[in-house]
């Protein structure tokens, strides 16, 4: 499966709601489980593992600091996560267990998390565990945190006034989420990558700030550019931001407003039976490409389909070239782009095709193969 992870959740009853418009994933788990309290956060954790099992989502458990262990064997940590995975690995809802947050930027050492990771697999070797990097640092600084989990990523929030603090690099745009992407690849180690994308975060919650939030077309190119620079699952974090939320959604206790202006659509395209197959097949043979320096693309084939998924980076609109495509393919569709209440057909002709594309657009070119 692709997740479609919001991270966190909305309360239980809006779970049927989310599940409904195509997310698979809520983030669940704490901080700061305790050894004193763990038996009712336990009961709690699992309340919401039903909750999201009634409603077909799985749950990404976090760990908190217990997915930190020290070097001595049986220690009151280890025998607090030891507890926790036991207690809740059976769980049909879990679908993950999230690691550390953020650990090069908050400087946490390897060893620790390498040892807490040993033994969640030792005790559950079914359910992978993920850890999310900050967008800072390089993939060699980035790449020794390689032994501590099956899956990894980063967060990046470009969308913030001024524009792109979040990374801390030299590009501002909303771009940057496509290099952050490749550099997770390349220090996962051939690992699976999630990318976590922007619906509030602290830079914009903070006091003093001013909220800002993606528009469908940024988070629709973000989140596409994320999937062709590499991303195989996606989460999206800050729905359960009250700070900057509308007074009637701080009553309902989640963005609801965001959901249905932007993830709502999103979601329900990512997860169609149209583009949902795109997003979990295999590299394709075809070596397609395009005119244009700036258009990224990720050509895929499964079922039957050839799939083109392409985002622009860059500023241009113009026409652009996409060539390589197999011998024999004389059309294809645009998905999700209408034309006389179909999708949009393209022609091809001798391996290649001609089309449109402006700012930060995003398309998923579909052909019979």
């Amino acid at each position: 499966m692709f997740p479609l992870v919001l991270s966190n959740g909305p309360p239980p009853n809006g779970l049927k709601k989310v599940a409904a418009g195509g997310a698979n994933f809520i983030r669940t788990g704490i901080a700061d489980w305790s050894t004193e309290f763990v038996d009712g956060q336990l009961q709690n954790e699992r309340a919401k593992l039903d909750a999201a099992h009634a409603n077909g989502l799985r749950c990404w458990v976090w760990l908190g600091s217990v997915a930190n262990l020290p070097p001595q064997p049986g220690s009151d940590r280890e025998q607090l996560l030891t507890k926790i995975v036991n207690r809740l690995k059976g769980h049909p809802a879990l679908g993950a267990w999230k690691g550390a947050d953020e650990p090069a930027w908050d400087k946490v050492p390897v060893a620790g998390l390498v040892r807490a990771y040993k033994k969640v697999k030792a005790l559950d070797p079914e359910h992978p565990l993920v850890i999310i990097q900050a967008p800072r640092g390089t993939a060699a600084e980035l790449g020794p945190y390689r032994p501590a989990f099956d899956i990894t990523g980063a967060d990046i929030y470009p969308v913030s006034y001024p524009p792109g603090i979040h990374a801390g690099g030299a590009n501002k745009d909303i771009s940057v989420v496509g290099d952050v992407t490749r550099k997770m690849a390349a220090a996962s180690g051939a690992k699976p990558v999630w990318t976590t994308l922007q619906i509030a975060w602290s830079g914009v919650a903070k006091a003093g700030a001013v909220p800002r939030f993606p528009t469908l077309h940024e988070e629709r190119f973000m989140a596409y550019q994320a999937i062709v620079s590499g991303a195989r699952g996606l989460a999206f974090f800050g729905g359960h931001l009250t700070q900057v939320m509308r007074p009637a959604d701080v009553k309902a206790g989640w963005n609801w407003t965001f959901w249905e202006q932007v993830l709502r659509p999103l979601l329900a395209e990512l997860s169609s039976t149209a583009v949902g197959p795109a997003l979990v097949a295999p590299a394709a043979q075809a070596a397609v490409k395009a005119s244009e320096r700036d258009v990224e693309l990720s050509a895929r084939q499964a079922g039957g389909f050839l799939y083109v998924l392409a985002v622009r980076r860059g500023a241009a609109t113009s026409r652009v070239t996409f060539s390589g495509l197999p011998a024999g393919i004389g059309g294809g569709q645009a998905l999700f782009e209408y034309v006389q209440q179909q999708f949009r057909t393209v022609t091809v002709q001798g391996g290649a095709f001609r089309d449109w594309l402006g700012p930060h657009d995003a398309r998923v070119y579909r052909f019979k193969t």
